[in-house]
């Protein structure tokens, strides 16, 4: 199992227009448009620290979803 997901700024950083859009999709166009292989998919380091996709995960966690279990691209830090 991966770590869980955490982010690598605070939720007052996250952008309200991008928020107001992303709270507009589906669960399940959210998790489409994280998938490993799509242009902006969830992308975060070995310990769980997100890099790509603050926003909509913010918009699942806050619907209850279980995100940590979603697959992810793994960046190492160099």
């Amino acid at each position: 199992m991966s770590d869980p997901l955490k982010p690598l700024h605070s939720d007052t950083s996250l952008v309200k227009s991008k928020l107001e859009y992303f709270s507009s999709l589906s669960d399940g166009a959210l998790k489409a448009s994280l998938q490993p292989g799509q242009k902006d998919s969830l992308k975060a380091r070995p310990d769980g620290t997100l890099l790509d996709g603050h926003h909509r995960i913010a918009i699942l966690r806050s619907r209850g979803v279980d995100v940590d279990a979603l697959p992810r691209e793994i960046i190492a830090k160099n």
